[in-house]
C-alpha cells in the first residue's frame, strides 16, 4: 500500500449529486462505504469536505455581502457537510472525531494537531470543518494546511474527473490526461488543479497531491491499492 496517512479532500459540489442544492443520501452513502473500505485496510483518513453545495462564500460577496460573513457562512456550511458525512460513517460502523477550524460547541472541538494524529492513531476517521478558521481561505488551502499538520502521505483530492488534463475533458474530446506532473509544471501549464495559496503550500512543505474520480464506487480503495491512478502532483 502507497499511503499510511492521507488527508481526502472532497467537493461539498459533489454530494449534492444528481440535485440542485444540498446532500443527496445516496452519494453520501456510497462515500463513506468506499471510505469505511479504505480504513478497514488501516489507512489513516483525515477529511476535509467543502461547503459549495450549501453556500459559497464568493457567491455572496458577488450579490454584494460583506467578503467576510459571506466567508464564515461558508465555514459553517462545510460544517453541515462534515456532521452528514460523520453520521453516515457512524452508521456503517466506523469510529470518527469531528475537529474545526471553528469551535462549535458541542458539536466540533477544535482543530488540534496533536488531538487530530491522536485520533487518526486509534483508528478514528478525523474529519477536519470549518476550513481554516479565517476568511479569505479556500477549503482546497484549509486541505493543504491540514494535511501538512497532520504530516499526511499525501493529499487526495477527489473529483467527477479521473485526473489532471491538458483541458477541460469535459468540454474538449482531445484533452489528454497526464499521470504526473511536478508542481513547476502544473504552474507554468497554468492547470488549474487548486488555487495559488493551497498549491503553493504543497509544493513548499512537499505534500504530493493525487487527482482522482472519487464518483466512481471503489476507486479510493483501488487507488490505495496502485489500481488507479489519478494524476500525481509532486516535487518531482
Amino acid at each position: 500500500m502507497k499511503y499510511n496517512r492521507i488527508l481526502l479532500k472532497l467537493s461539498g459540489e459533489s454530494l449534492m449529486g444528481d440535485q440542485q442544492y444540498g446532500i443527496d443520501p445516496n452519494r453520501l452513502t456510497d462515500y463513506a462505504a468506499d471510505i469505511a473500505a479504505a480504513a478497514s485496510m488501516g489507512v489513516q483518513i483525515a477529511i476535509v469536505i467543502g461547503g459549495g453545495n450549501i453556500f459559497r462564500g464568493l457567491q455572496g460577496t458577488a450579490k454584494g455581502m460583506d467578503r467576510v460573513q459571506g466567508d464564515y457562512m461558508g465555514m459553517l456550511a462545510t460544517l453541515i457537510n462534515s456532521m452528514a458525512l460523520q453520521a453516515e460513517l457512524e452508521k456503517q460502523g466506523m469510529k470518527t472525531l469531528l475537529l474545526g477550524g471553528l469551535e462549535v460547541k458541542p458539536i466540533a472541538a477544535p482543530m488540534s494537531r496533536r488531538d487530530a494524529i491522536a485520533g487518526l492513531e486509534r483508528g478514528e476517521i478525523v474529519i477536519i470543518s470549518g476550513g481554516t478558521g479565517n476568511p479569505y481561505f479556500t477549503t482546497d488551502t484549509a486541505s493543504a494546511l491540514r494535511g501538512i499538520e497532520i504530516k499526511a502521505d499525501a493529499m487526495l483530492k477527489g473529483t467527477r474527473v479521473d485526473g489532471v488534463y491538458t483541458a477541460d475533458p469535459e468540454k474538449d474530446p482531445k484533452a489528454v490526461k497526464y499521470d504526473q506532473l511536478s508542481f513547476d509544471e502544473a504552474y507554468e501549464k497554468n492547470l488549474k488543479i487548486m488555487d495559488l495559496t493551497s498549491f503553493t503550500l504543497c509544493r513548499e512543505n512537499n505534500l504530493p497531491i493525487v487527482v482522482f474520480d472519487m464518483n466512481t464506487k471503489g476507486n479510493l480503495v483501488k487507488l490505495l491499492n496502485g489500481e488507479v491512478t489519478g494524476t500525481l502532483v509532486a516535487n518531482l
